[in-house]
């Protein structure tokens, strides 16, 4: 068992690790152990489960997480939102986690249920993000992380406001952070460099998702307010209609992200791998052939 904390502060070499989704339907299952089956022999150094929209997929993140460590032996962390729980009901998930040999904990506001714009709390629950890592250092002894917005949450008043409740979290108790996906190096260096400014120490890993599909990445861009370079977005264009080349573009262009990344001091890369394995795989295989993060070094 590792707790991700101590695997960050003990790493001689970037830390790699994989996210998933649990699965809605029969044939996402099917895509779920296809990904997992093959992703496992890349021996990530943990990976992680997302939770669906509004707390949808609370017993599945579970379940999915629970498979995940004890069938497959990889170290695994679950994601935790407020959106829709009381405090007791967040409880009772952190108690099953506890229970099930769980050590790590992605701590998350969350987004607004779907078709709900602003964010409000639950009557009995919590409203921000520290709150719930507070919950989660004072009354459990799971290793927590958060999540970092190198473009600005969408729902922040200002980009100093971000980081201030970006450091709420890690006075609280959260002791590495992952970002949300960006597609402009600069973001996250510029947001690094801001987050050590005002004291934030912990390690900031970059959230990186390959590009698979065109309409699918505007659409998660709009989402999140993620920004894609013009020039990227140009050469996508060109692609409309040829989702495989998209997909070949999408996957040579996050090599090179990660290696710039990489080689600029990133704790490592947590993948974002839509539950398919065969990007991600060749991402992390080209990488460890070409070791970027000696560059640096050297």
């Amino acid at each position: 068992m590792a707790r991700i904390e101590e695997t960050y502060r003990t790493a001689q070499e970037p830390v790699f690790s994989f996210e998933f989704f649990p699965p809605r339907s029969e044939r996402g299952e099917q895509n779920l152990e296809k990904a997992l089956r093959e992703l496992q022999p890349m021996a990530p150094d943990y990976v992680s489960v997302t939770y669906g929209a509004g707390g949808s997929t609370r017993e599945r993140t579970l379940g999915v997480v629970l498979q995940i460590k004890q069938e497959l032996g990889l170290e695994a962390m679950a994601h935790l939102t407020c959106v829709n729980a009381t405090t007791d009901e967040l409880r009772g998930v952190l108690d099953k986690m506890r229970d099930g040999g769980i050590e790590n904990v992605l701590a998350l506001r969350g987004d607004p249920p779907h078709g709900q714009e602003r964010w409000t709390k639950t009557d009995g629950g919590l409203e921000f993000s520290h709150e719930l890592v507070s919950l989660l250092r004072d009354d459990y002894d799971f290793s927590v992380g958060g999540a970092a917005f190198p473009e600005t949450h969408i729902h922040a008043t200002s980009a100093e406001d971000d980081l201030r409740y970006l450091k709420a979290k890690v006075d609280a108790g959260a002791t590495f952070l992952i970002t949300q996906m960006f597609f402009d190096n600069r973001f996250y260096f510029d947001f690094v460099e801001r987050a050590r400014a005002i004291g934030i120490d912990v390690p900031i890993v970059p959230g990186v998702m390959p590009i698979l599909s065109l309409d699918g990445i505007k659409r998660m861009t709009e989402l999140s307010a993620a920004h894609l370079p013009p020039a990227l977005e140009a050469e996508l264009e060109a692609r409309r209609g040829d989702e495989e080349a998209v997909a070949e573009l999408g996957v040579s262009y996050a090599t090179l992200q990660c290696a710039e990344l990489l080689a600029g001091g990133a704790p490592g890369i947590h993948f974002v791998t839509l539950n398919r394995s065969p990007a991600t795989r060749a991402i992390l295989s080209a990488l460890r052939l070409t070791r970027p993060w000696e560059a640096r070094a050297a």
